[in-house]
């Protein structure tokens, strides 16, 4: 006789009650950055309270000593003894994807490379972007028919966000 053999799932239920809310992580970070130059990206709260929040700058980029004070606010904001947690504040990377449109925003004339969902990857000057769509401008080299030589053509690509997989700055070292 056959023995019969079953998948065997295991389901891990995290109590949500101990888990310290995204939404109010998020609300306090955008109240302490209001009148700064920085600004939110994203909020992720992780199983046993690892909290990481990720921020961006309107100038020249995020310090440390941004951080630190951040992070100190945003730990005074927080009640330990109630939940005790880990906060990690960083800034979004220089060859980070972007992950919100202000960041788009923060790029206008800049090079930017982009990966569509189809598996295109095209690099440009990032021209314009809104809260659904951004635009950008490739230059590539056409040898017009019965010239002797190549032309600079450029050419506008306008995307939805979620037609991409990623968005990011492009460094070139020349």
């Amino acid at each position: 006789m056959r023995e019969k053999r079953g998948r065997r799932s295991f389901l891990f239920f995290i109590d949500a009650e101990s888990m310290i809310e995204k939404a109010v992580v998020r609300d306090i970070v955008e109240q302490l950055v209001q009148e700064t130059d920085l600004f939110l990206v994203d909020v992720i709260v992780r199983a046993g309270n690892i909290i990481i929040v990720e921020v961006d700058s309107e100038l020249e980029g995020v310090s440390i000593d941004d951080c630190i004070t951040l992070s100190k606010k945003i730990e005074s904001q927080l009640d330990r003894d109630a939940e005790d947690f880990e906060l990690e504040v960083g800034s979004a990377g220089i060859t980070s994807p972007f992950k919100i449109p202000r960041q788009y925003e923060k790029n206008w004339g800049n090079e930017v490379e982009v990966l569509t969902k189809a598996g295109q990857k095209l690099s440009g000057i990032l021209k314009s972007s809104d809260e659904e769509k951004f635009t950008f401008t490739t230059t590539k080299m056409v040898k017009p028919e019965g010239a002797k030589k190549k032309v600079a053509v450029e050419e506008d690509f306008t995307f939805n966000y979620d037609e991409v997989k990623y968005t990011k700055y492009l460094i070139r070292f020349k």
